[in-house]
């Protein structure tokens, strides 16, 4: 298939159609390099039989790039004005492709349903809200393998952050509940329009069962967030209103096997399942 991406000129002719400016509420930074794109597409690694779930498509350069790859995209994009422009975008550059884009304007954040069953998520995230993002789409949809997502550096650090690292914390451990995940890249300010003050990274990851618990993944969360929200103090004393006192958490952490004088970034997703679960007498 033809590999029609859209450069610099294309995406601010696009924007000067349809009267798009880029703003910072809803974090548009669209991108303007067709080699970034051609980069991001090989590190997501889909292509025909993939039905890939792409979030704030933007302006098309990301979509275009997952279309002449072969794959089906069903892109969710709140703003309405560019949900209208993308199947005319793809329409005018890739016309062979357009029956294979399916575009829901809504907020990512609240949609549950989708006409066909994502197999994977590729998507240039808004920084401000990535993480609750993937998050939430990696729990609605059971269906999503693997996916890639650009973010902020910081941010991209923060998700695949292992035990014992200075940014390890919550968003490190509720994306290791769901998948294994590692950073593949980094990409300059210079390929996006407008260019943001920081560098983004490239996430990959990839769904694995959940550590054995014997209780929810919401109860496990709740462990993880209080672990967290006091991450100078020890196990038993920051979990010690989670768990009613501090001599009832240091009972579970025991019990889980997990020193209670340890901290939350010390132990990983799994002995948060353990603690989320042990039951004391």
């Amino acid at each position: 298939m033809t590999d029609r991406l859209l450069g610099a000129s294309d995406v601010r002719e696009i924007a000067d159609r349809w009267g798009v400016r880029p703003t910072k509420q809803r974090g548009q930074n669209f991108v303007i390099d067709a080699n970034t794109v051609r980069r991001i597409v090989r590190l997501a690694d889909v292509g025909p039989g993939d039905v890939v779930l792409e979030v704030g498509p933007g302006l098309g350069s990301l979509t275009l790039g997952l279309l002449a790859a072969g794959a089906e995209v069903v892109a969710v994009e709140i703003d309405p004005v560019l949900a209208e422009a993308l199947p005319l975008t793809v329409e005018h550059y890739l016309p062979e492709a357009a029956s294979r884009l399916s575009v829901i304007t809504g907020d990512a954040m609240a949609v549950r349903d989708l006409p066909v069953a994502p197999t994977s998520l590729v998507a240039n995230l808004p920084y401000n809200v990535a993480v609750p993002i993937v998050l939430h789409l990696l729990e609605a949809f059971t269906s999503i393998e693997a996916g890639l997502v650009m973010v902020q550096a910081e941010v991209a650090d923060r998700l695949v952050a292992p035990p014992g690292s200075r940014v390890y914390g919550v968003p490190s451990v509720k994306l290791a509940w769901y998948a294994g995940a590692e950073r593949v890249g980094s990409v300059p300010p210079s390929v996006f329009w407008p260019a943001p003050h920081v560098d983004s990274g490239l996430v990959a990851f990839r769904r694995r069962t959940p550590p054995a618990s014997g209780v929810s993944r919401a109860d496990v969360f709740a462990c993880v967030d209080a672990a967290f929200a006091q991450r100078r103090k020890t196990l038993r004393a920051a979990l010690a209103g989670w768990a009613g006192s501090p001599a009832e958490a240091e009972r579970r952490l025991l019990l889980a096997g997990v020193d209670p004088s340890a901290r939350g970034e010390s132990i990983d997703v799994a002995a948060f399942a353990r603690i989320a679960s042990a039951r004391p007498v």
